[in-house]
């Protein structure tokens, strides 16, 4: 990867299921219909999800890096998650463009961190990307710091989806997800007791910005992307912190496929964000997370 030539470091793209099953899990083309609507994007349409190879085809035409994981939440979805280690594989294949991160249900215990500790190892993985509404749990439950533990020992960094989601969004009992566990403030407890773990906070985190801020700000170890939102619906309060206090931990994510960095990227430069600040939120801050 030339980071040089590229003009910006995408942090959050998804290696979207089902993995080649067919046909696809029961509920799944419902699942996938309603993030299309929620999104208003036909990504979620029955043959429209594009596979990694494409990702990569796709970014690479636009000269952005990216870092692409699956979502591991077959204990409460019922899909199969896509394994990681296939993701791995073509991101290494792709690796002038793609950087791979992994997902486990932290459920998973010892056998999770086992598993974590390999794709490090193996596989190149740089990071693990957990969803707390998803895999219903609260990020502080000490159940997960198995997982943690493995994940901080082998230097990688975690992902944790923030805030509302799209996800069962209108759908009935919004598919049984509850938003509680989605709540930055619950990452604070995180970060303290592994302070040398970054910790990536994904997307605006409505209704609990200010909580995301705050953690960010007070803990050094803690990040933000901005991924899942069209800059142009961003609050107040996320561009002022994102051109002062935070402006060296904001990190550009599109949330692909629900939203494309065409659209994201056209809509960040309408907004006022410093001249001085676009360049650390589109490439630098990654660069130096990601240590590339």
């Amino acid at each position: 990867m030339n980071i040089d030539e590229l003009i910006a470091i995408d942090i959050h793209t998804h290696a979207e299921e089902p993995c080649g099953c067919a046909p696809r899990d029961d509920g799944y083309d419902e699942f996938q219909a309603g993030m299309a609507k929620y999104f208003k994007n036909p990504a979620g349409s029955k043959g429209m999800l594009p596979t990694v190879n494409e990702t990569a085809v796709y970014y690479r035409e636009r000269k952005i890096g990216c870092v692409i994981f699956p979502v591991d939440a077959e204990r409460e979805t019922g899909f199969h998650r896509y394994a990681n280690e296939e993701v791995a594989m073509i991101a290494a294949e792709n690796s002038d463009i793609m950087i791979p991160f992994a997902s486990i249900d932290p459920a998973k215990g010892k056998m999770g961190a086992r598993e974590a500790r390999r794709l490090v190892r193996e596989f190149g993985v740089k990071g693990f990307k957990f969803h707390p509404t998803m895999q219903a749990f609260y990020p502080n439950d000490r159940s997960a710091y198995t997982l943690y533990e493995a994940i901080a020992e082998e230097g990688a960094i975690t992902l944790f989806h923030t805030g509302q989601t799209g996800v069962g969004a209108g759908m009935r009992g919004g598919m049984n997800m509850r938003l509680k566990y989605s709540n930055p403030i619950y990452l604070d407890d995180v970060a303290a007791d592994f302070p040398d773990m970054p910790i990536i906070l994904a997307h605006p985190s409505f209704p609990w910005q200010e909580e995301a801020l705050s953690v960010a700000t007070h803990k050094p170890n803690v990040y933000i992307d901005m991924s899942g939102w069209s800059p142009k619906y961003f609050p107040p309060i996320l561009v002022q912190y994102a051109n002062s206090l935070l402006k060296h931990k904001m990190l550009f994510g599109s949330d692909w496929p629900a939203i494309t960095p065409d659209r994201w990227l056209k809509d960040f430069a309408d907004i006022p964000i410093k001249d001085e600040v676009r360049p650390l939120i589109l490439k630098e801050n990654a660069r130096k997370l990601l240590k590339i």
